[in-house]
This record gives C-alpha cells, structure tokens and sequence, in this order.
C-alpha cells in the first residue's frame, strides 16, 4: 500500500525552562517554505500513518466558534495556502501547550496526504530522541531521531469525510495517549472541538444487543455461548484486516432467531447502534472471556468453561477452578 503526500510542513517547538515562579515558555520556529516531496518524505508519513490506526483513538467534532475550523475551511475554500495556515497552527499549539504542566516541546508534522482514496489532515507533536552511530570512517557519534513510532500527541481530520457529510461525528480524531485526559483536553482545546463519537460506548452498546437478541430468542446457554463466539470471531477478523463492524455483515453472519434479523432487532429495540463501529479489542474480548484482576490476583478463562471447570458461588464469592493449568500446578509444587 502507498501514500500520496500533496504538502507537508515541519516546525519546531523549543521548550524554554523557566524559574519556579515564572511561566513555561515555547518558542516556535517557522519554516518559509513547504518541504519536497521525496521517498524518505513519503516512507516518512507511510510509517506515522500505519503507527496512528494502532493507536487508541478518540473522535471528536468541531464547535461553532472553532478558530482551528475556521481556518482549516479557509484553507480547503483555497482562501490560503497550506503553509500560513500551518504558521497559524503552531502559534495556536504552543498557545495552548503552555497550559499544561507536562508542556515540551518537540517537531510539529502538518501533512495533507492521500491513503486508499481517502484524504487526510495529519497534525503531531514529535519527540526527539538522542542515540549514537558509526559513520563511514568507523567513527562513533552522536545524532538524533524523530521518534515515529512513539508519539502519543496528534490528530488527524478525514478530510473527505468532512467534505461529504458535514454532519458526521467521526471526522475527526485524536489519540488518547499516556498522559491520560490532560492530552485529551489539550487536543480539544487546541481543535475548538468536542466529543463527537464514542467508540467503547458503541462496543458496550453491541455486546448487551447481542446478549438481549440471544435471551429474546430464548436460546440455552451453550447456544447463546455460540452466537456471541460467532460475534467475535467475525470482530476479529475486521480488527485484523483494519475494517470497522458492519452492522449489516455482522447480522448476516448471525442465526434469525423469532424470524428477524439481529440489524432489524437493533433498530426496533432503538439501541442507537452506528452502521459501522470501530472494534474496541478490549471490550469485545468479554464475549467469550471472562477477567478481572485485583488485589494481587489476575483471573481469565474462556467464559464457556463456566459451570464446567469454574463453579462460581455468588453467596461465598467464592470460584473453585476443577483442574488446574499444568505449569501454575508446576510452580506451586516447587514451591509449597
């Protein structure tokens, strides 16, 4: 698979440290022109656009006083061109970055570029990352990297999605990063943007479908247990080959049970279920999983062994696993 990149501009962001009293300040340097488009340019933005779809995403949706949005139209009306409205951006960033306490600084990536007929807006704040090399007269030195693969402070806007459904809730996303809601909010900020679509939410919303659809066709446990593998195993093949749920696919793939389809189901029960629902791994692990850890303890097993190998009594809240793993049995016999 390619990528076309049509422009993309670099900045910087220095990180000036300050007294204990005094503000954190960022100064920003600009470059005047917009960079060539070049293979290490085009393998460069292949590798931050495959490292964003494995990231954990949020969406989002612009406000009405969205400065960002106001520019970012004026720049697809032809109104400026990509490299004022990229100046604006970083301006607008270090702006918002002082806020917060775990403000850096780092290489500002603003790239517009096309992937599978789709066109995108990429915007990410890079770190650095200091290491050595051995150059061609064996010598040891010092250089520094971008770290591609790393980064957890970006967005990036669908930009034919926004093009054709002005009321989409899902043009938009961020990654969530490490840092928690702080980068969420900043991001936020940043875009004049608030949350549009929410992915979890979808997912939970899918599974009690599925588990309401089983229990009005009143199937036994063992087959309810089917379906939901059958759920699942359909799930994973889109997360595998990078797709979203289709409602429509997934209730092809499923029994009808009192004569109607599982998509016609969520539609009379009003579920609010999306045509399509980016998969969420973790959530849709519970289909055939059961887990939970605490307390120094970490439990997880196939949710059909329930009743068979794992007898759970609510009363005592207690679990009484039948048949131990061999290597846990292993260790606790070395060492009792």
């Amino acid at each position: 698979m390619s990528i076309n990149v049509s422009e993309i501009v670099l900045h910087q962001l220095h990180h000036t440290p300050q007294g204990e009293n005094q503000a954190t300040e960022l100064t920003t340097v600009l470059r005047d022109n917009l960079l060539n488009i070049s293979p290490e340019v085009d393998q460069m933005m292949l590798q931050l656009h495959q490292a964003y779809q494995g990231k954990a995403k949020a969406y989002g949706i612009f406000q009405s006083e969205s400065v960002f949005a106001q520019q970012l139209n004026r720049l697809l009306e032809q109104e400026t061109d990509f490299l004022p409205f990229s100046h604006s951006c970083a301006k607008m960033l270090a702006t918002e970055l002082v806020k917060y306490p775990f403000v850096s600084g780092g290489t500002f990536i603003l790239c517009r570029y096309t992937f599978l007929a789709t066109e995108y807006l990429f915007l990410a704040l890079i770190d650095s990352r200091a290491s050595m090399l051995v150059d061609e007269q064996l010598e040891v030195k010092r250089t520094e990297y971008l770290e591609i693969a790393q980064y957890d402070i970006a967005c990036r806007i669908n930009l034919t999605d926004l093009k054709l459904d002005a009321q989409s809730n899902r043009y938009l996303t961020f990654i969530k990063g490490r840092v928690g809601r702080k980068v969420a909010d900043f991001f936020m900020d940043f875009l004049g943007a608030e949350e549009g679509f929410n992915p979890q939410l979808q997912n939970q919303t899918l599974l009690q479908a599925v588990s309401d659809y089983c229990e009005q066709g009143e199937l036994n446990k063992e087959q309810t247990q089917a379906v939901k593998k059958q759920v699942f195993d359909y799930c994973k093949g889109q997360i595998n080959s990078g797709e979203e749920i289709a409602l429509t696919e997934l209730s092809a793939e499923l029994p009808t049970l009192n004569e109607v389809p599982f998509a016609d189901f969520t539609q009379e029960k009003e579920y609010g279920l999306e045509e399509s629902i980016p998969p969420v791994r973790n959530a849709l692990k519970t289909l055939t999983k059961y887990s939970g850890s605490g307390k120094g303890v970490t439990i997880s097993f196939d949710a059909e062994l329930l009743g068979q190998r794992l007898i759970w009594d609510e009363l005592s809240d207690t679990l009484t696993i039948k048949g131990l793993p061999a290597n846990l049995r292993d260790q606790l016999e070395r060492n009792k």
